[in-house]
């Protein structure tokens, strides 16, 4: 199952795209919920909200209704995953939240941050068992046996990632479910995702993960409601590909 989504539901450009004029910003999760099953939730990057933050949201979205979530900035850029107990367990904590609806959990690297194995299997042995954790690697030193050995070991995703409609990471399958951002698109306006590159995806897909595995799709091109749109017309393809994926708009305007 292609479960898809965007990165953030918070844009003030999606007004009038995916969210009526006369819509109030804090009325905008409820009705990003009625057109996706999923999103990732990147404030938590940035500022760990409260646990109870985490169960509003909980108590906003209805039920199979599935949030991931991006991991801490103080874990990944500041501790550069050194000692992960702390943080990760204040992650976790917090978003539990959640409860049924927490869904994957994102670490994505910094760009600076040099292959480092033992670091990582360190902290993906610091998650609750059970907990998906996805990983997105952003310096070409990750690229190793050793360390898709380690995201192997520890049952994590590799997150596979695309910028201008082409693969920026290899295509591992590391877990039996996977994790894939679209940040950037090449087809107009911009940033958009044309027809041409999201049926490459979606074939790079089905050649790795069977239709039953859960694979997590989350657009990250925000700008001018390209992410909403994307989302929506790869519902559509998968659809008449015969790939089964969770519920996304249709119509929007400005779509094709």
């Amino acid at each position: 199952m292609l479960i898809v989504g965007t990165s953030g539901w918070q844009y003030a450009d999606w007004r009038g795209v995916l969210y009526p004029p006369g819509l109030p910003q804090r009325r905008w999760l409820e009705r990003y919920a009625e057109c996706f099953a999923t999103v990732e939730n990147n404030n938590a990057f940035y500022r760990l909200p409260a646990r109870e933050t985490f169960e509003a949201w909980r108590d906003r979205t209805p039920e199979r209704f599935v949030m991931a979530v991006k991991a801490s900035r103080f874990l990944t850029h500041i501790k550069r995953l050194r000692e992960p107990a702390e943080p990760v367990d204040r992650l976790m904590t917090a978003a539990a939240g959640l409860g049924d609806r927490l869904g994957p959990v994102l670490l994505q690297l910094p760009p600076t941050l040099r292959a480092e194995p033992a670091r990582l299997a360190e902290c993906l042995s610091r998650f609750p068992a059970g907990t998906r954790v996805a990983v997105e690697p952003r310096h070409p030193s990750w690229w190793t046996d050793e360390v898709r050995e380690v995201l192997s070991t520890q049952g994590a995703a590799l997150c596979w990632a695309d910028a201008r409609g082409r693969p920026v990471t290899p295509l591992w399958v590391t877990a039996g479910w996977g994790y894939l951002r679209l940040h950037q698109g090449l087809a107009s306006p911009w940033p958009s995702y044309g027809d041409a590159a999201l049926r490459s995806w979606l074939r790079r897909l089905a050649g790795a993960y069977p239709p039953e595995a859960d694979v997590y799709v989350y657009f990250n091109n925000d700008p001018g409601g390209a992410a909403v749109r994307d989302a929506g017309r790869l519902g559509t393809l998968a659809g008449r590909a015969g790939r089964p994926a969770t519920r996304t708009p249709a119509g929007l305007p400005g779509g094709r």
